[in-house]
């Protein structure tokens, strides 16, 4: 389900547009203040930006400007202001389309629908290249080497994505540390087995909400580790 963020200040505006977006099957969260709707913007992931110019805090201007040094996604501008110049300017800031209010709420869902599908269309050929582990919550892009925990980025080390990695691709299956580190530091586990704790420590401490209650690495007391799905 495509998700989507509405950055706009009139709030009967914005549950409209969430309404219709929402009876099309996406998931829609939105933001009443330009600052707000900027740090939400850039710390989660979506699929689509809804954004009005006119907002206190940030403008649309300056949040399109920001998304867009960080961020290919579409945007789509909201705004009531007709010159061909905030046009001009929404769009040369990284903007993918521009819509007038006032305007049909069924035209906007249909524009949004267009735009998701050109660039699902664009990122198609790279997006099936990459091999993508997704289990409650946590994706693991091993093409990218990139970790997400509740679309919240996690930067691991080398070998801590190795290990996270590892683990992902043989779920429910126990294995001693001796197997892992044989696996992950590719040599006989001759050396200091110890390292293989303190990685799977720090790992815990990246993706778990509680390290004491470990959701997804398992401790198989007297045994190994355990991803669990």
């Amino acid at each position: 389900m495509s998700r989507i963020l509405i950055i706009e200040d009139e709030e009967s505006i914005a549950e409209l547009e969430k309404d219709y977006l929402e009876l099309s099957n996406f998931e829609v969260e939105i933001a009443n203040r330009g600052d707000e709707g900027l740090e939400k913007a850039l710390a989660s992931e979506y699929d689509l930006f809804i954004i009005d110019l006119m907002l206190p805090g940030i403008d649309g201007f300056e949040i399109c400007k920001s998304i867009r040094e960080q961020k290919n996604v579409p945007i789509l501008v909201v705004s009531a202001k007709k010159d061909d110049i905030d046009k001009i300017r929404g769009l040369g800031l990284g903007a993918d389309d521009y819509i007038t209010k006032p305007f049909s709420p069924s035209e906007l869902v249909a524009r949004v629908k267009a735009h998701l599908a050109r660039y699902e269309r664009l990122i198609g050929g790279v997006a099936a290249q990459n091999e993508i582990i997704s289990i409650r919550g946590i994706k693991i892009d091993k093409t990218a080497r990139r970790v997400y925990v509740n679309d919240e980025e996690k930067i691991l080390t080398t070998k801590e994505f190795d290990l996270l990695a590892f683990f992902a691709s043989n779920p429910n299956r126990v294995f001693t540390k001796e197997e892992l580190f044989s696996n992950i530091w590719d040599m006989e586990s001759v050396g200091d087995i110890a390292t293989v704790t303190v990685h799977i420590k720090k790992i815990r401490e990246k993706i778990e909400a509680d390290t004491a209650k470990p959701q997804y690495i398992e401790t198989i007391w007297g045994v190994g580790y355990r991803f669990k799905v």
